[in-house]
């Protein structure tokens, strides 16, 4: 049986005939940057959200280091985030000079632990990082109320999260600013890098409109040092063609996920544990598993694709030993990054393939 890890092929022949014609327009206009495409998908993703503003950029990683930005952080200045993430998260911070603060991971959902962000404030700490891994929100009212307590700001790294809701609000609109991406692979994705921020703080989004764009407030006038983080108009196209089926794909990934988790129910691994009152997109459908070579060996010898996110924490990467930390500082998420594997993953996936999927998973 033919399984893709992410059927993106089936989604594009679901909409190419719209994707083609958006797509074409924006040929036909030659304006491939900015325009009538880009200020379509802003809006929607406003009013989608609930978010103030929805600024196109060029990519996720590009959201969060013009979010730190826009909040004039860098050297000497102190990021609190996850160690179990896609290194862009921390990439960023570094970039800017400022030095990422790990906090483990809470076992159940694989996101930060609001319970240790405060021991590691400090007074250089400016901004507390939660990712919303694998599809699911990070418990933002309790790390806004720490935020508070301390006068700090929140990002939220929702890379993963974009259409999940929080005590019925949409991520990307749960904190002071909002980051996602729009990667092909990410649940909604365009054909190419591409990423949005989200705020209801006017000052901040009309600051991050300039950094995204050389730091311009007019042609030619650069109030900033900024960057090249436009969102050109063909991704703009496609994501606005893709957006008006994405409510129908967040329930398909929401029944799907849920089948995964009930048809494992009484197989030797771990599903995911959504909290009450959220919702997940599953970005990735992971599961825990002890012996995860044999099982990914396994499945790949039934031809079924598997992948791991993320092998190797942060805090163990060779790119970040300047900061100190060692093997056994967060056992979680070392733990977890040793169990942790993908299964296939879209809204596309069938009954059919998720039943062979889970019969490989369970068979010897």
């Amino acid at each position: 049986m033919k399984i893709n890890f992410i059927d993106l092929q089936a989604q594009y022949q679901a909409y190419k005939e719209e994707i083609d014609r958006e797509v074409l327009e924006v040929f036909s206009s030659a304006q491939f940057i900015g325009g009538a495409k880009l200020n379509q998908l802003e809006d929607s993703l406003a009013t989608f959200t609930g978010a103030k503003h929805a600024i196109g950029c060029s990519s996720g990683t590009d959201a969060l280091l013009l979010a730190l930005m826009a909040l004039d952080i860098g050297a000497g200045d102190e990021v609190i985030t996850t160690p179990f993430t896609f290194i862009a998260t921390a990439e960023v911070i570094a970039f800017l000079g400022a030095k990422s603060v790990f906090v483990d991971i809470d076992e159940q959902t694989y996101n930060i632990d609001p319970t240790k962000i405060e021991q590691v404030i400090t007074n250089k700490t400016k901004a507390i990082i939660p990712v919303s891994l694998y599809g699911q929100c990070a418990d933002m009212n309790a790390i806004n109320a720490i935020a508070k307590k301390h006068g700090l700001t929140v990002i939220e790294d929702a890379c993963q999260s974009f259409g999940a809701e929080y005590q019925g609000k949409k991520s990307c609109n749960l904190s002071t600013i909002g980051c996602t991406s729009f990667f092909p692979s990410k649940p909604l994705g365009a054909y190419g890098d591409a990423g949005a921020l989200f705020t209801s703080d006017d000052d901040l989004a009309q600051k991050i409109r300039m950094l995204l764009n050389h730091g311009q407030n007019e042609r030619y006038k650069h109030r900033y040092i900024g960057i090249n983080g436009r969102l050109d108009a063909i991704q703009a196209a496609v994501l606005n063609v893709k957006l008006k089926h994405f409510d129908d794909e967040i329930i398909a990934r929401d029944e799907i996920g849920s089948r995964y988790s009930d048809l494992l129910e009484d197989a030797d691994v771990i599903t995911p544990a959504i909290v009450e009152g959220n919702t997940s997109v599953y970005a990735q459908y992971s599961i825990r598993v002890k012996e995860r070579e044999t099982m990914v060996a396994k499945l790949t010898a039934k031809g079924v694709p598997t992948a791991v996110h993320y092998p190797v924490p942060l805090h163990l990467q060779e790119a970040f030993k300047n900061l100190g930390y060692y093997k056994g500082d967060f056992p979680i998420s070392e733990a977890v990054s040793q169990e942790i594997m993908s299964l296939p993953m879209s809204p596309y996936l069938t009954e059919e393939q998720q039943d062979f999927i889970v019969q490989a998973i369970k068979g010897n």
